[in-house]
């Protein structure tokens, strides 16, 4: 039996600021460092071998948390099929005032569809079609060796990862958040199934 830890960054500048971040690489907010530090409590009685990050800057500052908190060190795989989507168009704008703009029908569209492609932008459809095969060919295969496993990275390429895991459906993925230093935790057990235990945030954190 392995597990498996999918970890959000803790909360950016922009996501401070209701900004689509997308590709833009900007680091935590002091809200977002006390998240990610909270976090790293949460994980740090549990034994990881290999983590996997994004290369953005905010899921490698959460991830860096963790590690100082760590039982003992691990490996880091670091990848551009974990960043976040690309929102082309809608990058550093305010997210409520596209909402005014477009309305609550396209808002949604924008925010959690299966298949929109965005102007200059990703799906979230595209971003399963990077994220999951890198899952599929690199973490898996761990899990199977028995490894515990710890993915840090943003809201969509998680989303992703937790529709293949849970088996969403398109029109379901829709429903799926996921908070800022928000921990969700899965078993995988020895038939090569996920199981999935719980939800952990950092509003669980004692410290």
């Amino acid at each position: 039996m392995a597990q498996l830890f999918l970890v959000r960054h803790g909360k950016s500048v922009w996501n401070k600021a209701g900004l689509w971040t997308g590709r833009t690489d900007v680091p935590l907010s002091e809200e977002g460092i006390a998240e990610a530090q909270k976090t790293a409590k949460l994980l740090a009685t549990i034994h990881i071998d290999h983590a996997h990050v994004s290369n953005l800057k905010r899921a490698q500052e959460t991830l860096d948390y963790i590690q100082r908190e760590a039982r003992s060190p691990f490996k880091i795989f670091k990848t551009d099929a974990l960043n976040e989507k690309d929102y082309g168009i809608y990058t550093g704008k305010n997210k409520w005032q596209v909402k005014k703009d477009v309305g609550d029908e396209e808002f949604l569209r924008i925010r959690r569809s299966w298949d929109y492609v965005l102007p200059e932008g990703e799906s979230l459809k595209d971003v399963y079609e990077r994220a999951v095969p890198y899952f599929e060919t690199r973490v898996v295969p761990e899990l199977k060796n028995g490894k515990n496993i710890l993915i840090v990275a943003h809201m969509n390429s998680l989303r992703t990862l937790a529709k293949k895991i849970e088996n969403i459906s398109d029109t379901g993925i829709c429903d799926l958040e996921i908070g800022t230093g928000e921990i969700h935790h899965y078993v995988f057990d020895a038939d090569e199934t996920f199981r999935k235990k719980k939800i952990i945030t950092p509003d669980d954190s004692r410290t």
